[in-house]
């Protein structure tokens, strides 16, 4: 785990260091090659919620990564991934997570590598071992699996016309090896070959158009490092709608072409939008931005680093107020300041992305169309006992239920994280809370932050310390009493249980219903 957030694209290749082995040493080898021929294993990087995403002794400089679509969604791509990394520790195995494909060969600084699965980690045997500081390049040639079994969530979405991505929380590796865990961010490449016919759209700027015979190949490369969650990759038979945003920003979206025209009233919000979050946070973090409208059914939107992917039904369906889209818009752009530019460390600081683009979804509302805020909150801070005792704290969520990877995306990290903030701003006062919004997205731009980070920025630009007051908040069991506003109450849990089940039992149980999370998912985007 990266403990100095820092822009790797800004660091100068080293020259590669090889462990040295003279004769006296022969014992030591006889150690090493026993060690190399024990069982492979996973491993990670101890991420509390993911144990084995990510895994330690190297540090992703940047991706490469080769798709070749067969023209149908139901069959495997052939693709070629490029890590290059710098170790940061002595290695005899680098461990990739990867899953779901099939590796048909990999090479380390272009020497042939042997190499082995453990649960979904991709451990690779490099010839020679791999001295601390060194610069590696691991290639691996391998299929890449659109169809999945129930077992899985995330990766590749089958589209009416095609493929996009939805890698969060931890699924990239079921797309192409990687270090998937958002503390080690990378520049990435993507080139994208398709038949004629398919337009390919990924993270970042188009670099290169080369048509050759019956297929085209696509290439994207990004201007800031990405978490392997944010990457995406659509391939459809879609149309690149080109528009301009604040100072000149690149704004590009992906609509099926047959919805260019029905979608256009949307699409063109997005400028505004993006000067509306410019006034409370600061200039745009990436080089374009844009909305990746998919004809495919997810039960969310994601905020993947400069192109969003939406449900085409949530501009289409005529249930959903304006209002209420505009503000999911809004949603999944504050995360491109919060959550993609400034990345969680751990999954346990998601309540530092969701609870950022919940507070700006909510701000739009009451200021587009008269939401009012206050009002939000004050039915979250009713609701937050409730949501902790089902999902844990904000800073500490409970772990995903077996089968649901993505189930720590629960109301508390969502509304019960934006009521966190509500608490400090009342706390700290309103030009302090501003104050540290935009600091705290230019502080640790392109860089991975912790809860720990936010609290101690929160006390500098307050100059007061504030443990004592936001731990409750962060790791309580229950909600604390909220600054400012003594008459509001919390629902106790155990009472809402007790009413629900004698309501059920006075109508035979059939009442019950299903509760908010997949309501409050929907809403809030994930």
């Amino acid at each position: 785990m990266l403990l100095n957030p820092r822009n790797k694209a800004q660091r100068a290749a080293r020259p590669r260091r090889r462990l040295k082995v003279p004769a006296m040493l022969a014992g030591a080898v006889s150690l090493c090659l026993l060690a190399a021929s024990a069982p492979a294993t996973p491993l990670g990087v101890g991420d509390r919620l993911y144990p084995h995403l990510g895994n330690p002794g190297y540090d992703v400089a940047s991706y490469d990564l080769s798709f070749t679509y067969p023209g149908t969604n139901d069959k495997p791509l052939q693709a070629v991934t490029t890590i290059d990394a710098w170790t940061t520790e002595d290695l005899e195995r680098v461990n990739l997570d990867f899953a779901h494909g099939k590796v048909d060969s990999v090479e380390v600084d272009g020497e042939p590598a042997s190499f082995r699965s453990a649960g979904e980690d991709l451990v690779v045997t490099p010839g020679q071992p791999l001295s601390d500081g060194s610069w590696m390049r691991i290639t691996v040639r391998h299929t890449s699996d659109p169809v999945y079994g129930k077992e899985r969530e995330g990766g590749w979405v089958r589209t009416a016309d095609g493929l996009a991505m939805a890698n969060q929380a931890d699924a990239a590796h079921v797309v192409f090896p990687c270090n998937d865990h958002p503390s080690d961010k990378a520049l990435f490449t993507f080139r994208v070959t398709a038949p004629n016919g398919y337009t390919a759209v990924a993270n970042g700027l188009p670099t290169d158009v080369d048509r050759a015979g019956g297929s085209t190949t696509w290439t994207y490369r990004t201007r800031h490092p990405m978490a392997t969650e944010l990457a995406q990759v659509s391939i459809g038979r879609s149309k690149v709608v080109h528009r301009e945003g604040p100072h000149g920003l690149p704004v590009r979206d992906v609509v099926a072409t047959a919805d260019r025209e029905r979608l256009e009233p949307w699409l063109k919000k997005t400028p505004g939008h993006i000067a509306w979050m410019e006034k409370k946070v600061g200039r745009y973090p990436f080089e374009t931005y844009g909305l990746l409208m998919a004809h495919a059914t997810t039960g969310f939107e994601l905020e993947t680093q400069t192109l969003s992917l939406f449900e085409r039904e949530l501009f289409t369906q005529s249930a959903f107020p304006q209002w209420y889209v505009e503000s999911i818009m809004v949603h999944e752009l504050a995360h491109q300041w919060f959550g993609d530019s400034v990345s969680p460390r751990t999954w346990s600081d998601l309540w530092l992305s969701e609870g950022h683009a919940t507070w700006y979804e909510a701000l739009y509302a009451a200021e587009k169309a008269d939401r009012p805020f206050e009002t939000r909150m004050k039915a979250a801070y009713a609701a937050s006992d409730r949501w902790r005792a089902a999902g844990g704290p904000p800073a500490a969520p409970k772990a995903p239920a077996p089968g649901k990877k993505n189930g720590i995306f629960r109301p508390n990290v969502y509304d019960g994280a934006a009521l966190v903030l509500y608490a400090l701003r009342q706390e700290i006062g309103a030009p302090a809370f501003q104050k540290l919004e935009r600091l705290w997205v230019s502080r640790y731009r392109d860089a991975s932050a912790s809860t720990a980070d936010f609290v101690a920025l929160a006390e500098e630009v307050s100059g007061r310390q504030l443990d004592g007051f936001m731990n409750p908040w962060l790791y309580g069991a229950k909600t604390p009493p909220m600054p400012g506003e003594p008459e509001w109450k919390s629902v106790d849990p155990a009472k809402t249980v007790k009413k629900a089940h004698k309501a059920a039992g006075k109508t035979g149980g059939k009442s019950a219903g299903k509760t908010g999370g997949k309501a409050v998912g929907r809403a809030a985007g994930k």
